[in-house]
């Protein structure tokens, strides 16, 4: 790869974080780890691969469209868009900066974990109004599949979470 090359997919990925994720605006879909990686072949196209955060995600065009527009404004000419299904998305893709941002938002953080998530790691939340743990799990699907709903018991706020999946 061309020293030329390495700056462009660096001005990609920089210009790719200001595209925001249509269900959660003040996240990208870079913090959401839904960009999973960036090349350029020896013609000079660039390649985009995105993982949605599940398969039937109904923002897939949406997100597809404003990686697009970028690359345009960016003035990359040629270029594709693929969806990635090789790598799967799980909430510990979600970059730190990402995590604080859906916080600040008013939704209860998703905390990493190792392998599969268990119940307990859905049901015990932190809420993002108050920073209490004394929580509870109302519903494991929230507004989308990716979220569940909890109420706390010490600022009596209902939320929702990111889930860690």
């Amino acid at each position: 790869m061309t020293p030329e090359n390495i700056e462009k997919i660096k001005e990609i990925w920089q210009a790719l974080k200001e595209v925001e994720d249509p269900e959660i605006p003040v996240i990208s879909i870079v913090d959401m780890g839904i960009v999973t990686d960036i090349t350029i072949d020896e013609n000079g196209d660039v390649k985009v691969e995105m993982t949605p955060t599940f398969t039937g995600c109904p923002a897939i065009e949406v997100m597809r469209k404003g990686i697009e527009k970028k690359l345009s404004e960016l003035g990359v000419e040629r270029y594709r868009v693929e969806l990635n299904y090789k790598t799967t998305w799980t909430s510990n893709r979600i970059s730190e900066e990402g995590r604080e941002k859906l916080e600040k938002f008013g939704l209860g953080r998703p905390e990493s974990h190792e392998g599969e998530p268990r119940m307990e790691d859905i049901a015990n939340a932190r809420c993002p109004h108050c920073g209490s743990e004394n929580t509870e799990l109302k519903s494991v699907f929230g507004s989308t599949l990716c979220r569940s709903i909890h109420v706390c018991h010490d600022c009596r706020q209902s939320f929702e979470r990111f889930k860690p999946v």
